[in-house]
């Protein structure tokens, strides 16, 4: 059956090439949805590449909202940007549920690596994204997002991949934890110093709204965690897929709202955002190798740099009335660091064991 999807998306494949050069518009949108959702279900069904399915779903609704983007503006009515909040609370609370009390422990017996991993993650991704924006010549609103991407804390994608390498995976819990937890602080703050130039910038609602979408869901997920994990368990095996849903519609939305500012500079933000999300790994990997710390936790480090919390940028964005431009960064980098951060993870696992890993 694997194999049967995977043929079908080869045949895809190939229509999309007929069509392209006939100038075929009218079938070039159905064949490229068709070619990621049959590559999608392809790699759903391979144990090795199974972990990349989610990010071919994604890269299936952002073609979906490109080539139709009425249909997630606006539906019925209601303006679909009104979900982006209501979704990104349920993904924090998720998060809230994957963790627990003892995540946090983990400052006391490791305070280095948590202390080197903070420094990294509130320092190399915010600067890399500020000189980033002075490299290429985005309008203000769009270099802003980037910006914005690098000020956000890591996510969860951060200890899957922390899991899949063999890395240290307590450190990464921790680490998301508590850098989840300065959120409200250092991420108005940053953006204040290196984003303020941009756009108007207020830092003490970005961090109402960091505590209202972030905190909040990811301490009642806690709770829920601690009192009634056990009566519940369903829920909190539900949670990840929901998670995953959601940030799928959600960057679909964004996609679809920033339909036109993203064809127009499309392919220089995409090479923008994996310059960014390369230095997070590179810069976070040696950083830490430089203070002294083991392979494994340069390996998490790393990995809870490079990998950003895109649905939270997106988030904020649409807080702030930009979403459409703002929020085009977010967008492109979630799928993006979902590819990049699986091979890495995978090659680390598989042959990355050696002295040079």
């Amino acid at each position: 059956m694997r194999n049967h999807f995977f043929l079908a998306a080869a045949l895809s494949l190939m229509a999309i090439l007929a069509f392209g050069l006939a100038g075929n518009a009218q079938w070039l949108g159905p064949a490229v949805i068709l070619f990621f959702v049959l590559l999608a279900l392809g790699l759903g069904r391979a144990e090795q590449w199974r972990r990349l399915a989610f990010t071919a779903w994604i890269v299936a609704a952002v073609a979906a909202s490109l080539f139709y983007p009425a249909p997630f503006r606006e539906l019925w009515g209601f303006d679909l940007k009104r979900l982006i909040i209501p979704l990104l609370m349920i993904i924090m609370f998720g998060m809230g549920t994957a963790m627990s009390l003892r995540d946090f422990v983990g400052v006391i017996r490791m305070p280095r690596g948590v202390f080197v991993g903070l420094l990294c993650q509130f320092t190399i991704m915010p600067l890399v994204g500020f000189g980033l924006t002075k490299l290429f010549a985005f309008p203000p609103e769009v270099a802003a997002g980037l910006i914005l991407v690098g000020c956000s804390p890591s996510g969860l994608a951060s200890n899957v991949m922390s899991f899949i390498a063999r890395a240290n995976l307590a450190l990464s819990l921790t680490l998301t934890a508590i850098a989840t937890l300065l959120a409200p602080v250092f991420t108005p703050l940053l953006m204040s110093l290196l984003a303020g130039q941009l756009v108007p910038v207020d830092a003490w609602a970005m961090m109402l709204d960091i505590l209202q979408i972030v905190i909040l869901p990811v301490i009642a997920g806690l709770l829920f965690n601690h009192f009634f994990y056990e009566r519940f368990p369903w829920l909190a095996r539900a949670m990840p897929r929901l998670s995953m849903v959601g940030i799928a519609v959600i960057i679909a939305i964004i996609t679809a709202a920033g339909r036109d500012n993203l064809l127009t500079i499309g392919l220089t933000l995409i090479l923008a955002t994996a310059l960014h999300n390369a230095a997070g790994y590179f810069l976070g990997y040696w950083g830490s190798r430089l203070m002294g710390l083991d392979r494994q936790s340069c390996r998490t480090i790393a990995l809870e740099v490079g990998l950003q919390n895109s649905g939270l940028a997106s988030g904020l964005a649409l807080e702030m009335g930009k979403v459409a431009t703002m929020g085009l960064a977010p967008a492109v980098f979630g799928p993006l660091m979902n590819v990049t951060g699986s091979g890495l993870a995978s090659w680390w696992r598989g042959w990355g064991e050696g002295e040079n890993g």
